[in-house]
């Protein structure tokens, strides 16, 4: 199964392509405002508002076998916890090996940024290396998962 938390995720479609292609299911989850997918791979999971309410959805379900693709770093750490694998939307594999350095460097930037919020400047965009990226490293892990 592959998990999407869906709020604010740019690759909604590749994720759907990709496991159509592997024929593994998806639960899109978000607070709503997601068009509902027509495949029947694909589930969309609308949560009720409320702070980290998908989050806690996709870590009580997530586990070995997994995949979850999610920008929420606190989420990722729960998921790894449980034996999914974690993607960012760039593509970026989280592991047990370096999310505590990206927690620890989230934590950083939250602090400069209360600091000074007007110094900050806005993250890097997300562009087309960072899909192609992300689609190379979905294919690996469903691979690995599949094994």
């Amino acid at each position: 199964m592959i998990y999407v938390d869906a709020d604010a995720c740019p690759v909604k479609d590749e994720v759907e392509r990709v496991a159509t292609r592997h024929g593994v299911a998806v639960a899109i989850v978000s607070n709503g405002g997601i068009r509902p997918s027509a495949n029947p791979l694909v589930q969309t999971v609308i949560v009720p508002e409320g702070p980290d309410v998908a989050d806690i959805w996709i870590a009580e379900r997530a586990g070995p076998g997994d995949v979850v693709v999610t920008g929420d770093i606190p989420l990722a750490a729960r998921c790894l916890g449980n034996g999914a694998q974690v993607l960012k939307h760039n593509g970026e594999a989280l592991t047990a090996a370096n999310i505590g350095q990206v927690l620890a460097v989230r934590d950083l930037m939250a602090d400069l940024r209360a600091a000074d919020p007007f110094r900050m400047g806005g993250g890097k965009g997300f562009g087309k290396a960072d899909r192609s990226r992300f689609l190379d490293t979905l294919e690996r892990a469903l691979r690995a998962s599949a094994r």
